[in-house]
């Protein structure tokens, strides 16, 4: 197999995923290699890029033990989403008030759990949510989160979250109303490409708090949300320029409430990265209902790891036997015995013309939102294994 490198030149697989899978010729397939150096790597470039801003990790994105724990002694926070995310991070020794409850959907009873526990920070978008949270976690701070347009995403998200700039004001002040602490927080969409995605947020804030202040109140902080890219098949800025965009747009819409906390929420880009699945070709086959395309199945798919192909909206690169000679179009697909489990079809991937039956290929930055994400036992097949490697001692942030 040949080095895989993306547009830009770097190189997309470990050294230590590089010796693992090797050496794996006897592991059954699909498994996950996981390298927390690479982990290690990313949230101190993160930290470099905006050294200012406290990052609190996306535990949806990858929330293997391992990989909190090394987070935790780097000095990382976290964002969680539900009351097992909490009690992983309580069980592994992590302080509440360093837990963000970042979901805007909660039971009333788990709002309550929370605030029993020591969580602190909670995320509202509608004023159900704020009511709940003041009942149960009086004296709280809740980050008012304003919905966005995704635009540069490849996988936006607020369909679903957020709130628009005239709902939000409203809740703010009501929220400072009821004894809370008020912030803002948006999301500009996974896989963000543009840095320049987070200004209209931003000025958005910005009017947010300016109504606050004149009502009376003192903004608690804002949260940019996740957004910061792994490296799949388009190419995307280093997290530098990521840094640089971001530092300058807060500094223009929100210096005159300086000094402000200014939170991160970064899942994909700590650990897509650190992540390759290595997989078997089970067929190849030439579809007379079908012709002219080649159709390659694998033993991953969309129900057991691969979820974020639904609709081809993240491209994952590929690395196969024969890299370096002749390849053709063909469409990708996953072993299922489901017609959804297509993973690339409108845009069929290059693959070597002898590929074969049994051969392997790895699909590249797959530590995010893949064996969350995975089916617990769909037609049958068994969560795919995670291997872990890298060190976990990692210095104290």
């Amino acid at each position: 197999m040949s080095d895989v490198r993306s547009g830009d030149g770097r190189v997309l697989l470990s050294p230590g995923q590089e010796s693992f899978l090797a050496a794996s010729d006897g592991l059954d397939t699909p498994f996950l290699v996981l390298d927390l150096d690479v982990v290690a790597e990313r949230y101190a470039a993160l930290r470099a890029a905006l050294p200012d801003v406290a990052i609190y990790y996306a535990m949806k994105a990858n929330p293997a033990p391992e990989v909190v724990t090394l987070l935790d002694r780097l000095g990382c926070r976290f964002d969680v989403a539900s009351p097992g995310e909490i009690a992983r991070c309580l069980e592994l020794g992590i302080a509440p008030e360093r837990l963000s409850y970042g979901n805007t959907i909660k039971k009333e009873r788990d709002v309550a759990a929370a605030a029993r526990d020591g969580v602190r920070v909670f995320a509202v978008d509608c004023d159900a949510e704020l009511d709940k949270v003041a009942r149960q976690a009086p004296g709280a701070t809740v980050y008012v989160r304003l919905a966005t347009d995704g635009a540069g995403a490849d996988w936006p998200l607020s369909r679903k979250f957020g709130c628009g700039p005239g709902e939000a004001a409203k809740l703010a002040l009501h929220a400072c109303h009821l004894g809370l602490r008020v912030g803002a927080s948006f999301h500009v969409g996974s896989q963000q490409r543009d840095p320049a995605a987070w200004e209209r947020p931003l000025a958005d804030v910005a009017d947010l708090f300016d109504g606050l202040v004149a009502a009376g109140g003192v903004p608690a902080g804002v949260n940019l949300g996740g957004g910061l890219p792994s490296t799949y098949v388009p190419t995307t800025p280093g997290v530098a320029a990521y840094g640089a965009t971001i530092t300058e747009l807060v500094a223009r819409h929100l210096g005159r409430f300086a000094p402000i906390p200014v939170l991160i929420e970064p899942g994909r880009y700590l650990v897509g990265d650190a992540g390759v699945i290595e997989s078997e070709v089970v067929l190849i086959s030439d579809r007379d209902v079908d012709p002219g395309r080649r159709w390659v199945y694998l033993d991953v798919g969309l129900f057991n790891g691969l979820t974020e192909t639904l609709g081809e909206a993240i491209r994952y690169r590929l690395r196969t036997p024969g890299d370096t000679g002749r390849c053709g179009p063909a469409v990708l697909a996953g072993p299922s015995c489901d017609s959804a489990d297509v993973l690339y079809e409108q845009a069929p991937r290059h693959l070597p013309v002898d590929l074969r039956i049994g051969d392997r290929i790895q699909v590249l930055a797959t530590g995010a939102y893949t064996t969350a994400y995975a089916s617990v036992w769909f037609n049958g097949f068994e969560p795919m294994p995670t291997y872990v490697i890298g060190s976990p001692e990692a210095p104290a942030g």
